[in-house]
Order: C-alpha cells, then sequence, then structure tokens
C-alpha cells in the first residue's frame, strides 16, 4: 500500500511554499520520522518528515512552488531492493562507463544517466556531459555537486599543448585578447529567484518604513559593569547553569525595565486604537544563512538571566536548523538587534511591525570618555532606539534609551527597580 507524501500544514497564514531541497533521492528507501524534504516558506523553512517505512517515489523536482497539502511523493512499502530493469540498467551503465565513449557515442542530455532532478537541471545549465561524470550518491547517482564540479573543471582545465616548436627569442609581451575580455565559458551575472523568506523581509521592510513615521535616536552606554559582573561571577554560572553569561541579558531585562517605566513604547497602533501591551515578549534577533529571524522570548518580566540566555540559545539554534516554528516568531512587543557582533559600530534598526520599538546594539569599543572632570578609557557602546513616532513623543523615546543605558550602566537598577 502506498501512503502519500503531502507539505504539512504550518499556520493559517501559511498557504504556499517552495520545495527548497529533497534530503533523499527517487527510489530511496526512507525510515519513519525520517527527514525528506525542506520547505521554504514567506515567513520560516521547515522540514517534510516520512510518516511510513518504505521505497520513496519523487513527484515533484525542487525548486518548484507547492500548496500545503499538496502530494509531493509517494512511499511504497518493500525494502529497498532494486527491480530487475533497475539491476539491469545499472549494469548496463557500469559497463558504459569503464568503456571510454567515443564522442559520437555521448548522449545529448543527462536523462539517460542516473541523476537527481536537481543534478539534470544543473547539466542542463551547465552543457557538461553526464557521460564524463562519475556520481557520488548512491548506487552511482550524479548529483548537483557533481556536475557544479565538473562545470568548474572543466572552465579551470589548461589548453591542450600545441606540438613542440624551436624556442623563439623572447619577445615583448602584448596585451592578450584572453586577458582583456571574459572567457566564453564564464559568467559576468548570475541570476536566482528570490526565496519568499527573502520576499517576505523585503516586503516588510519596505512596509514598516511606509506605514510608520520612523524616528531614530541615539545614545552610547558604557558597559563596565556589565563587564566586570560577567568576569566575577562566569565560572560559577557556568558551573551552576551549564551555560555562559552573556550580554544580550542584561539588555533584555533593561529594555523590561525600560517598557515598564516608559508604556508607551510598549503600545502599538490597531486602526484607530492604541493597544497597550501589559506583558513583556522580547523578540532577539538572529541571524541565519536564509534571512534574519526574530524569535521571541517569552515573560521576560519573570525569567532571570540564566533562564533568558538558556531561552535565547535555543531559539537561536532551531532558527540556524531550520526548525523554528511561526509559533516561535509572532507576538512580541519589542525586538532587539545586536549588529555589534558583525562590527557595525552604528545604524538605524527598522520597527518588526506592528511592534512600535526596536533596539540596536553595536560593537564595543575602548574610547576615551570624561568622567568627572578625568580622561579615561572605557568600553563604550552607541545605542539606537528606532520607534513610531505616530504613537511614541520624542521625550518619551529618550527617556526609554535613557532608562536603558542607566540599567546597564548600574545593573544593581534590575534588581531594585528604579
Amino acid at each position: 500500500m502506498a501512503v502519500e507524501v503531502k507539505v504539512p500544514s504550518m499556520g493559517e497564514s501559511i498557504t504556499s511554499g517552495i520545495l527548497a531541497a529533497w534530503q533523499v533521492q527517487d527510489g530511496d528507501h526512507v525510515t519513519q520520522d525520517q527527514v525528506l524534504f525542506e520547505l521554504e516558506t514567506d515567513k520560516i523553512t521547515s522540514e517534510g518528515l516520512a510518516e511510513e517505512e518504505g521505497i520513496i517515489r519523487i513527484k515533484v523536482e525542487e525548486g518548484e512552488e507547492v500548496e500545503i497539502g499538496q502530494v509531493v511523493a509517494i512511499i511504497e512499502e518493500g525494502s529497498g531492493e532494486a527491480s530487475s530493469d533497475q539491476k539491469e540498467k545499472s549494469a548496463a551503465d557500469k559497463e558504459e562507463s569503464s568503456t571510454p565513449p567515443s564522442k559520437e557515442e555521448k548522449p545529448a542530455s543527462g536523462k539517460e544517466y542516473p541523476l537527481s532532478p536537481a543534478a539534470r537541471r544543473a547539466v542542463e545549465s551547465t552543457g557538461v556531459d553526464p557521460s564524463t561524470i562519475k556520481g557520488s550518491g548512491k548506487d552511482g547517482r550524479i548529483t548537483k555537486d557533481d556536475v557544479l564540479k565538473a562545470a568548474e573543471s572543466k572552465d579551470s582545465a589548461p589548453a591542450p599543448k600545441a606540438e613542440s616548436t624551436p624556442p623563439k627569442a623572447p619577445q615583448p609581451e602584448a596585451p592578450s585578447p584572453a586577458k582583456e575580455q571574459p572567457a566564453a565559458n564564464s559568467e559576468r551575472t548570475t541570476r536566482k529567484k528570490m526565496s519568499p523568506l527573502r520576499q517576505r523581509i523585503a516586503q516588510r521592510l519596505v512596509q514598516a518604513q511606509q506605514d510608520a513615521a520612523m524616528l531614530t535616536t541615539f545614545n552610547e552606554v558604557d558597559v563596565s559593569a556589565v563587564k566586570q559582573l560577567r568576569a566575577k561571577y562566569q565560572d560559577q554560572f557556568v558551573k551552576k547553569y551549564d551555560l555562559k553569561l552573556g550580554f544580550m541579558s542584561f539588555f533584555v531585562k533593561a529594555v523590561v525595565h525600560a517598557l515598564q517605566e516608559v508604556p508607551a513604547v510598549n503600545a502599538q497602533i490597531d486602526g484607530d486604537s492604541i493597544v497597550t501591551n501589559h506583558f513583556y515578549d522580547i523578540g532577539v534577533a538572529v541571524s541565519t544563512g536564509k534571512g534574519l529571524l526574530v524569535p521571541v522570548i517569552r515573560n521576560c518580566d519573570k525569567l532571570g538571566l540564566a533562564e533568558i540566555e538558556k531561552a535565547i540559545g535555543e531559539s537561536a539554534k532551531k532558527a540556524r536548523e531550520g526548525k523554528i516554528t511561526i509559533e516561535d516568531l509572532e507576538g512580541g512587543v519589542f525586538t532587539i538587534s545586536n549588529g555589534g557582533i558583525f562590527g557595525s559600530l552604528l545604524s538605524t534598526p527598522i520597527i518588526n511591525p506592528p511592534q512600535s520599538g526596536i533596539l540596536g546594539m553595536h560593537t564595543i569599543q575602548e574610547r576615551p570618555v570624561a568622567i568627572n572632570g578625568e580622561v579615561k578609557i572605557r568600553p563604550m557602546m552607541y545605542l539606537a532606539h528606532s520607534y513610531d513616532h505616530r504613537l511614541i513623543d520624542g521625550s518619551e523615546a529618550v527617556r526609554f534609551l535613557v532608562k536603558i543605558k542607566e540599567a546597564i550602566e548600574d545593573p544593581a537598577r534590575l534588581v531594585i527597580g528604579v
């Protein structure tokens, strides 16, 4: 009995996606709960799992758009033993590959060779002859990487040596046409379709700037006190909680403290109404290979530093492994983005709708600052608070950022609540 492999549901807001990659090949034996494919939507990347054990027959190629609930493959009962036709074809392929084919014997396309769907498209786009490729996949199947490597080898292979001729006297080097113009096979540009996730990110960034009266206020913070606390208690913290005490947990707590002190920032516009939030679910931006995601840490006002650090670590891991869910990304009231980990000195972060504010952290630099009439070298960080000016007045935005600055420079405020 065959079992249909369908695109799983991922929430009411997602109706389609792109089948980004198959993790198995047509005809492979798969086991229950094995990852079969990656689905990329306009919000997240998720995985499709096998519901039963058997032989998979793929019906949709990589890169195609699919609807939620669409059948993309079937799993047939069986142990994976190749049929007599497959065995004969495999034997024929091996015999053919053992004898160098003449130019006339090479097929025009890769359809006569065991190609994955992605490899077949790569053959068509690169023009590489599949008969010259030794497949690295299961049963000698040619993969996309095999084709691309063969294409690179073809482009970089040296030209055939001409017959030897008597040496000539050295001549002044003339400009080589080959050096002035790109080789015929090289590409000056490449083009690929934007992923649904990247398209969604682009839409939201433009929407944020069109729908909100966005303004940014700046300040700088001395992180000496946080650095000293981390240095003093890091070993004990690691021993007790089995994780490191980072900077982000301090900033999350500082943001919660500032939201409590300036409630206008913890609000959002909904039509002609102002909705004020009385909870503190903070989004922490995470960079992944497929774009920026903002998993939300829930109830940060009730969490300790260790709980926040653990939640951030787990969310970041899920995001980078493509295991994040819609529920992990929704419902935040404020976002923190740390461009400092990439070396950013200053930036103007863009609001994450429907939120009304975002905090931009930046790289820490030792700089001379005036303290009580003396010049001191201190580890300083620029902070940027972007906010929706329709809802938040400038004085409130500045006061909010000052509250964060005070809490970081004097972390005891987070305990006392002042």
